[in-house]
């Protein structure tokens, strides 16, 4: 490899370990949402991490968060084994409302930007996030009484 191409992988990796370094938290946090299970949300960050420094170069002028968020959206969207549902406050969710309240809520992306990334009408996404809420702010079912132990009297 020449030594201008050395420098310029030096440079990538210099430029990504510090927009990783930054952003990764918030990005972990997301992903924590999305899968209500650290393990797959780890996982699934690496997965959109990975693609983010493939694309290093062609990201020149656009936002490495951006991108990465919506690469960490559409690998959740159409890959269903991230969609297994942990625990967590957002468990009671279908897997396009975790989207939608996390890119709305948590992320604070505009409607129609969220509409873009998910490839849905800006109506449907309002009306998932509108359901959500009301999921969310309902009380969870109560969980199933576990049987008491009867005692026995002498």
């Amino acid at each position: 490899m020449g030594q201008r191409r050395a420098a310029a992988e030096r440079l990538r990796s210099a430029e990504f370990e510090a927009f990783a370094a930054g952003a990764a938290g918030r990005l972990l946090h997301a992903a924590v949402l999305l899968t209500g299970d650290p393990a797959a949300a780890d996982a699934l960050l690496c997965a959109a991490l990975t693609r983010t420094y493939a694309n290093w170069y062609r990201l020149r002028g656009e936002d490495p968060y951006a991108y990465t968020r919506a690469e960490l959206v559409r690998r959740y969207a159409h890959r269903p084994h991230w969609r297994r549902t942990g625990s967590g406050v957002l468990a009671r969710l279908t897997p396009q409302e975790r989207l939608v309240v996390v890119l709305r809520l948590y992320e604070g992306v505009a409607e129609e930007q969220a509409a873009a990334q998910l490839g849905l009408p800006v109506d449907r996404v309002r009306a998932l996030c509108l359901r959500a809420m009301a999921t969310l702010r309902s009380r969870p079912p109560a969980p199933p009484a576990a049987p008491s132990a009867v005692t026995a009297t002498s």
